[in-house]
């Protein structure tokens, strides 16, 4: 998508004056950060909600992300359904979460730490790669099909460290699904922005999720 030199946002963060990539970076940023924060308010909110209340909380949370698709036209509608989606994540999470925040509390400290170090490092990296890497969203779309399946199998299969290897192939993916976003963003236009924030804000989440099991001895 061709950049143009300079341009004007209108949105929900105010009158924005954007040159070049340094603009969406840092509304992407923004959003991300913000939507983090409905996240951990929801978690906290919803660290006593019963399992059935939590599950429908959860997947309304993908019912907002999926609905990003159709708010293109209203910036407004789009990054409501992202804040929803962090909140409504939070209260989905909030049960499992105060678990460990009572049993482990180190490990959700960890796990914190360790997620902001993946992602800033790998992030970097993929800023910093000039090449389009769009074409490894489609491998990466499939591995997390083959990872959801091993998730499901060691269900039923008693399989030799079988959390570990399912949190370490879990950060594989979504650490290059990391990567291909920063990457993303050196040509994304401020039209892409509440999407993109929507796929780090998923990216950040599933790496603390994978740390936290690894950390917290699979629990999760």
């Amino acid at each position: 998508m061709p950049r143009a030199a300079g341009y004007r946002s209108e949105g929900m963060f105010g009158s924005i004056e954007t040159v070049g990539t340094a603009g969406v970076f840092g509304q992407v940023m923004g959003l991300v950060a913000v939507t983090l924060v409905f996240f951990t308010l929801g978690a906290y909110l919803g660290r006593n909600i019963a399992e059935g209340p939590s599950l429908i909380c959860f997947f309304a949370g993908f019912g907002c992300i999926i609905g990003l698709n159709f708010a293109r036209r209203s910036e407004a509608l789009a990054i409501t359904l992202l804040f929803a989606g962090g909140l409504l994540f939070g209260l989905g999470l909030g049960g499992v979460l105060n678990q460990y925040a009572e049993a482990q509390p180190d490990a959700v400290w960890q796990a914190a730490a360790a997620t902001a170090l993946f992602v800033g490092g790998l992030g970097t990296t993929g800023y910093a790669i000039r090449r389009d890497l769009s074409g490894g969203y489609r491998f990466l779309f499939f591995a997390l099909l083959a990872l959801i399946v091993f998730g499901l199998v060691t269900v039923f299969v008693s399989i030799p460290g079988g959390n570990v290897i399912y949190a370490l192939l879990g950060l594989g993916i979504f650490g290059a699904y990391t990567v291909l976003d920063f990457n993303r963003m050196r040509r994304a236009g401020m039209g892409e922005a509440v999407q993109l924030a929507a796929g780090i804000f998923l990216d950040v989440v599933n790496i603390f999720l994978f740390f936290l099991r690894l950390f917290g001895g699979g629990r999760n």
